[in-house]
């Protein structure tokens, strides 16, 4: 992208020579453990899983796709961790192994309030595939204590594939047709099934033919309703989305999250937006696998997603573990400057919270507010003593915001690592605020009201203690962890 001499514009530089604030950090430490995001203790993690909020307890629970015996993608179990405020994690033992059905890939949970399943009222019941040589199937567990602890269904498979990648299902009680509703990633497209009682499937319909991007296997999908949230929305207006992750097909290379906005009736998902057009919930090269939370509080819709990317996630150069998830965000709806329809991104409360006292040094985990002027294009520089660099630009005549990471530290574990990566901008304002939550190896960037986000990992020799900022100004705040 082109470089414009910022002479003109107001300059502040911060954070040098600043004494290093960073909190201890994880007990199993190494140069690259996130302090304030989710990462396995050791071994390999990808996708969420079988999230869900216990409203008991005010505890939120993530299962995880886990491989316990190494650092690469491997024979997947379900692991489990639990948290009362999105940021501190405790790691529980393994939650579902596999078994001569085969290997435990993605899925989701669900509070079975009136005992359909037969296990019990408001038994916990994961719904995962199973995955084997011959085939992928769906097959399903019930939890007496929260997830703890997990007794598989005797008559497992409850669906058996019929195709190639046939998984992932997520579950949820739809009260309009008054059964349980799956959907299922079957390739390039979903299918939606219903249920009476977790156990008996019988398939509804079908999405995906000539909509978003196909250029790879479509994976762990998720139906939600979200409210319109701004003044261009009557009414409060309430559309679905369908989330569904893809790779590859990103729109850097790799996997991404895709959505698409429209109606559910029960039965069929009905798409509003134009065929043609790839809607990314977001802008950068890691962010995939994203799905959100079941039974959240106040009725809020929180996602989390996997913060790596298929191209390199075997190889990043970590040690003890590998992978670690986003900052959890809160998801709407707004309406563009085209009048259609968006998926709103923002931090959710619970991570803004990490925002602590205001400081003049920049150390490897920060909170950075932007404020950059809307009349004229701003760059961005987070860099460090060695001249390894993030830099970001905000370009108003594109409308568009960047972060480009191809001189952020180490990238030769894989070629497809260095990137710069652009977002739209989508609202035209006067004066666009920006938030960078940064972490030892990733720096995430949410617009101020959510019209876009971008998450990108990085792995500097040292951490960026210094930030230098032409066309806005920048404020540092301590992590408050």
């Amino acid at each position: 992208m082109k470089r414009i001499s910022f002479a003109f514009l107001s300059l502040l530089v911060l954070a040098t020579g600043c004494v290093n604030r960073t909190p201890a950090m994880h007990p199993t430490d190494e140069p690259f453990r996130s302090v304030y995001h989710h990462s396995p203790l050791s071994g390999w993690m990808n996708d969420p899983n079988g999230m869900y909020y216990d409203e008991t307890t005010g505890t939120w629970h993530l299962f995880y796709q886990h491989n316990p015996f190494g650092t690469t993608w491997g024979p997947m179990h379900w692991a489990h961790s639990s948290s009362t405020d999105l940021v501190h994690w405790t790691h529980h033992p393994i939650a579902i192994a596999p078994d001569s059905i085969g290997t435990i890939f993605s899925g989701s949970a669900v509070i079975d309030r009136d005992n359909t399943a037969g296990f019990g009222e408001n038994a916990l019941v994961a719904i995962y595939t199973q995955s084997e040589v011959c085939g992928q199937h769906q097959s399903i567990a019930s939890s007496a204590d929260g997830g703890l602890t997990f007794t598989k269904y005797n008559a497992n498979p409850v669906l058996k594939g019929d195709i190639a990648d046939f998984r992932d299902p997520k579950v949820f009680w739809d009260e309009q047709s008054g059964r349980w509703v799956m959907v299922l990633a079957c390739q390039q497209e979903v299918r939606f099934y219903g249920s009476p009682n977790l156990k008996d499937w019988t398939y509804l319909s079908s999405f995906g033919a000539g909509y978003g991007n196909h250029e790879g296997v479509w994976e762990c999908p998720d139906l939600i309703r979200l409210k319109c949230e701004n003044g261009k929305c009557e009414n409060e207006q309430m559309k679905w989305v369908l989330l569904l992750n893809i790779n590859p097909g990103g729109p850097f290379g790799g996997s991404a999250t895709q959505y698409f906005v429209g109606d559910w009736d029960g039965k069929t998902f009905t798409c509003i937006d134009a065929p043609e057009e790839t809607k990314w919930l977001d802008y950068g090269k890691d962010h995939y696998a994203t799905v959100t939370w079941a039974y959240a509080p106040e009725n809020r819709i929180v996602a989390i997603g996997w913060m790596s990317n298929w191209q390199y996630a075997n190889q990043l150069p970590t040690v003890a573990f590998r992978s670690q998830n986003t900052v959890a965000r809160d998801l709407s709806l707004y309406r563009d400057d085209a009048g259609g329809y968006r998926v709103r991104v923002m931090p959710s409360p619970e991570t803004m919270a990490l925002r602590g006292e205001e400081t003049d040094c920049l150390g490897d985990i920060a909170v950075v507010e932007l404020e950059l002027d809307g009349k004229q294009d701003a760059l961005i520089t987070l860099s460090n003593d060695k001249g390894e660099k993030v830099v970001m630009n905000l370009d108003v005549h594109r409308q568009t915001f960047s972060m480009d990471r191809t001189a952020s530290g180490d990238c030769s574990f894989s070629h497809d690592f260095a990137a710069n990566t652009i977002a739209p901008l989508f609202v035209k304002r006067d004066a666009y605020h920006v938030t960078l939550f940064i972490d030892h190896c990733s720096v995430e960037a949410f617009d101020g009201e959510g019209a876009w986000a971008m998450t990108n990992l990085v792995f500097p020799s040292e951490p960026y203690n210094h930030i230098d900022v032409q066309g806005g100004t920048a404020k540092i705040y301590d992590i408050h962890f």
